[in-house]
């Protein structure tokens, strides 16, 4: 299925998906069957239902852009499902990442488009700091209390989160077509 991995919230999205077989190798076609991606969250009362209409032998599907601003930003869950009377088949599953819309109408808010491994990382080094700088016996970050005992699992939590972060930072270069920052190129 084609449906992409990532969408922005607003965004008119659309993806175009080729015919299928099923389990007795009969021809899944826009001709028989119609497709329906079913998309869905975690969060209550949040999902979408898209129909795809026939593009040649495969099917063309939409999400319009009022249908994507409805949506959260983070993991949604869709399965892609030919039917044909009563007769149905799931072609495909999967998740995809919503990220949120940067577009607003009056004053902005506040946004804050930082990974969760990098939010975490700003607070284990906070934690760090302040258990350092203060020389308290004690720290509460999230719930969750850490003691002087426990600065070496924060030091170590923090190194793990760094080291996560780059490999975010690594993806997102290359995905920009800004190249990977761990080749190195030699020229003579």
């Amino acid at each position: 299925m084609n449906i992409p991995a990532t969408i922005r919230a607003g965004d008119t999205v659309t993806w175009r998906d080729e015919t299928a077989e099923d389990l007795l190798g009969n021809p899944i076609t826009s001709g028989t069957y119609t497709l329906t991606y079913y998309l869905r969250t975690n969060t209550a009362s949040e999902g979408a239902t898209v129909v795809g209409t026939a593009y040649g032998n495969g099917w063309e599907s939409t999400i319009p852009a009022a249908t994507s601003a409805g949506f959260d930003a983070g993991v949604w869950y869709w399965q892609a499902v030919a039917t044909a009377g009563s007769t149905k088949y799931t072609l495909g599953s999967g998740q995809l990442t919503v990220v949120a819309a940067l577009s607003y109408a009056g004053t902005p808010g506040a946004f804050d488009g930082r990974s969760q491994a990098e939010k975490d990382l700003e607070a284990v080094t906070t934690a760090i700091r302040v258990l350092v700088a203060s020389g308290a016996k004690e720290y509460t970050i999230g719930g969750r209390s850490f003691k002087k005992q426990d600065l070496n699992l924060l030091i170590q939590r923090e190194s793990q989160l760094k080291a996560i972060v780059k490999r975010e930072q690594a993806a997102d270069l290359i995905k920009n077509g800004q190249g990977d920052p761990r080749s190195l190129y030699v020229r003579f």
